[in-house]
């Protein structure tokens, strides 16, 4: 769903569209604990849309699903404001030119406006990877610390230490500092900080 947001943000005017950025761009402000009581109020058992799924027999708060929802909603608008500034970038008149040459707009998107956003767009899903690879709090809040279910690394990095397993922590901690410092590297040899710090979050 990112990418198509971005698009319509980047290239249409609507009624309320301030306020949906303003939406899209909380969960990065939000302090993680609150992220996580807000998709518990959304999708918990007593949740806004708890009847429509115990209907359907599905039980999200607790489960893989939960992880999903929790590093989506905190990590999503990396990708799409960095995807919705890499589209704004496009040179408009390439299109008009496609336009002119009978090309549908499915065509433009795919061979023109996706190609030449492709650094904003893979700059966005890098550093989306990395928001929600070190995600917690909203985690450990929506989905719990079940080991072997819902346990992500920032997970076992705190349990490992609760418990007085010192090393395995810092096993763990280890491989998020060296995922870390990959994303770094790829951003410089990629030339994405450009991408994100001029246009994406500007």
């Amino acid at each position: 769903f990112g990418l198509p947001l971005a698009f319509a943000l980047a290239r249409r005017s609507f009624t309320g569209k301030g306020w949906l950025e303003a939406l899209i761009d909380l969960p990065i402000v939000l302090p993680p604990s609150v992220a996580g009581i807000a998709l518990l109020i959304v999708f918990g058992r007593r949740g806004l849309f708890a009847a429509p799924f115990e209907l359907l027999g599905i039980a999200i708060p607790f489960t893989t699903i939960a992880v999903i929802l929790a590093q989506t909603f905190v990590s999503a608008p990396f990708f799409i404001r960095s995807a919705r500034a890499g589209i704004a970038s496009v040179d408009r008149d390439l299109e008009d030119a496609a336009r002119v040459d009978g090309a549908s707009e499915r065509q433009l998107f795919r061979s023109i406006t996706v190609p030449l956003a492709s650094a904003a767009l893979a700059a966005g899903m890098v550093m989306t990877w990395a928001r929600s690879l070190g995600e917690f709090g909203a985690t450990i809040m929506f989905a719990g610390n079940t080991e072997g279910r819902t346990q992500t690394l920032p997970l076992v990095v705190y349990s490992e230490f609760q418990n007085g397993n010192l090393d395995s922590s810092i096993a763990a901690a280890a491989i998020l500092v060296l995922a870390a410092f990959g994303v770094l590297v790829a951003v410089r040899i990629f030339h994405w900080s450009r991408v994100l710090d001029v246009r994406g979050f500007g």
